[in-house]
Parts: C-alpha cells; structure tokens; sequence
C-alpha cells in the first residue's frame, strides 16, 4: 500500500533577452535564479560569443524590428539592453527617434505589445544614465510612456558596476511592473533628481520600489585583479612607445607617475588617451579603479595599464581577460575569439553583480512565479 501528497516546488522565474550581446545579464540573472528561455541579438559578433557560453538553441540572432512575437515565448521578465550609441554623452546624441542605434528600442517594444496577454510581467531596460538628460529628458520621458502604454507600472534606477567591481561604471535601469511593490525612499544615491522627477509627474504611471542598500562604491581593487604577463609577453609595450606614452602626461599627470615609479610596491592603474587644446594625452587614474569600459572600436576608447613601482614602469593595452573580469565575468569562455572581439563585446555590456542585485531585489519580488506541483509516494 502506498501513501501519497501533492507538494509544491519552488519554480525558477524565467527571462527573454533582447539586445542580448554576449549574454552578461543572463549571466547576471542566472545568479539571481532567473532562466533565460530565449534571446535575440543582431550582432554576429556578438551572437558567436554568446553561442559559445550558452549555446545556440535558444539564440534568435536577427533586427529587433523582424522578431515575430508569435514565435517568442512566455517568461516572466523581458531584458532589453538597448543600444546607446545616440544617447553616450560621448556620442552624437540623436537620441531615440532620430539615433540610427537607439532607435532599437522601439522594436522591441513592438514585440512586447505583440505579445498580447502573454507579455511578461516586468520589462527591465538597461541604458548609459545619458538616456535620462538626452533631448532635455524628452527621450527618458519616452521610455516611461512607452512602458505605460502596455500597462507597466514605472521605477528608475542609477547603480554603479563599482559597488561590486574595481570600474566606475554607472548605468540607468527602467523597471515596469504589471504589479509593483511600491512605498519606498527616494533615495538620491539610487534615484538622482535627472531620474526621479518621473515619480512627481501625474500624468505618469510609476512607484516607488521599497530596496537595500547596496554595497559601498569599491576604492580599490583593478591591481589584484589585473593580468600578470610574462616579462617576454609581446603585449608589453616596448621603450620607444612606453617614453612617449610618458612624454604626453602632463605636468600633473607626470607628478602622478613618478610618485608611483618610486613606491616600493607596484600598483596597476589605467589610463585614457583624450585629445587637449588639439593633441593626444594619457591621463592616468589617480585609484586602484579601472575607467569605464567602453566599446574599444577606435584607440581613444581602449585602456592602457601601467604597472608601476620599485623605480620601473610597463605599459601595455588593456587585456580581453581584464575586460572580462571587470565585467563581473571571469568565467566566460574566450577561447578562440580575438582580443579586439572580446574587448568590442565586453565594453558594450552590463556587468554581472549589477543584474543580479536589481534582479533580486526590485523585480523578483514583484514576480509571482507559479509554484510546480509534484506527487510523491511512500510505502506504508
């Protein structure tokens, strides 16, 4: 004779990821226990990258704007980590309507609206903070339309990737909730004012989503974790380029440098070149935090490291592997993919640790993820 009960398993949510790249906030949601069932991206680059760490079967690599919603499946979270080449305060700033990248954006609302009944019950975008000031935060208001219009209920966030690792790296991310939590802080180091004026604003849908602290902004921590290469490696910089790499610092720039050729510990710090009064300067970071990682398509959006102290200096370009890491994805399989891949595809995405603190603490509890039902028998 046998006894038997139905009993309830704990179900992992699931995701569709749009504008996927390479798949760092699957990566990122995975950790918060989220299943990415499906993904899209129209970069083949970006897609072979991401074919290599998760495969294929669930890779839709095509335009946004040709996704049939039909064929895209229920989840209960949709991730877009839309272009921002039209609203980086580096670029040209044609925005969301008129920006030939950007633009994306609406396609994927496009399929998110197709989707009918079946929509997912939160849309999280991911942006450079740039979106929030673009056209005098015309395009920001856009977005919170946009999400509106499909029945979403709206939160803005700022979280910086140096909370979790050694690069200053803020981002924006928009939540909509069919059903959200609402009754928390406006706290401006979460919500700055460019952001949190949504939250004032009648004619607009949104709330305020009850959340921890994050951890502290990090003070250090690039030296530990930069690549240590051979003396022999070819990547080193060789003296002629190193001496003019040093002859372009400024004066405050120098001081910066000796300082840390003299220390008795060697410490790694990263530099940019920029264009002053008409010529090409390094500018080395004054902390043990890496720049912003950026899209390395041209020389003035890579990173030099310097590894100085006990009287000597060596420079070399910034490595795929540190790329990686700093994005919170030492783990990822780079093999057989060229540096300049790596960097283009690491510099255009979210970091890691990020995804998965918005995930667990602004979606998820939002999120009612229908529990599995299982029968189990024993023998009496």
């Amino acid at each position: 004779m046998k006894r038997c009960k139905i009993v309830s398993l704990p179900t992992r949510s699931t995701a569709i990821e749009f504008f996927s790249g390479i798949g760092l906030a699957r990566a990122g949601m995975k950790k918060a226990g989220i299943d990415v069932i499906w993904a899209n991206d129209i970069d083949e680059a970006k897609c072979a990258l991401y074919s290599a760490q998760w495969g294929v079967s669930d890779l839709t690599c095509k335009n946004v704007f040709d996704v049939d919603p039909d064929t895209v499946p229920t989840a209960d979270i949709a991730w877009a980590s839309s272009p921002c080449t039209d609203l980086s305060l580096a670029g040209k700033r044609d925005g969301l309507v008129n920006g030939s990248e950007s633009s994306a954006f609406f396609g994927f609302v496009s399929v998110i609206d197709g989707m009918g009944d079946r929509k997912p019950q939160a849309l999280v975008l991911e942006n450079v903070c740039g979106l929030a000031s673009s056209h005098d935060g015309a395009d920001f208001r856009m977005v919170v339309e946009a999400f509106n219009r499909l029945g979403y209920s709206v939160d803005a966030l700022e979280l910086n990737a140096r909370r979790w690792v050694p690069q200053s790296r803020p981002r924006m991310f928009v939540v909509g909730l069919l059903n959200p939590i609402d009754g928390g802080e406006l706290d401006s180091s979460l919500r700055p004012d460019k952001m949190s004026w949504i939250h004032s604003d009648e004619s607009l849908n949104t709330h305020v989503t009850p959340l921890p602290n994050p951890p502290r902004l990090r003070v250090s921590g690039f030296t530990k974790m930069a690549d240590e290469l051979p003396n022999d490696d070819s990547r080193w910089w060789n003296e002629d380029r190193t001496l003019k790499f040093i002859e372009s610092l400024s004066e405050v720039q120098r001081q910066r440098f000796e300082k840390l050729v003299e220390g008795r510990t060697v410490v790694a710090r990263t530099a940019y070149r920029r264009t002053r009064n008409g010529n090409p300067v390094w500018e080395l970071r004054d902390d043990d935090i890496a720049g912003c990682l950026r899209t390395a398509r041209g020389g003035s959006s890579k990173q030099a490291v310097a590894f100085l102290g006990n009287g000597a200096a060596r420079v070399r370009w910034m490595t795929g592997s540190e790329y990686a890491k700093l994005q919170g994805a030492g783990d990822f399989k780079l093999e057989g993919f060229r540096e300049s891949q790596i960097q283009y595809a690491f510099g255009d995405a979210v970091a890691v640790p990020a995804v998965s603190w918005l995930m667990k603490n602004a979606v998820l509890p939002a999120i009612d993820a229908q529990p599995q039902k299982a029968v189990f028998c024993e023998a009496v």
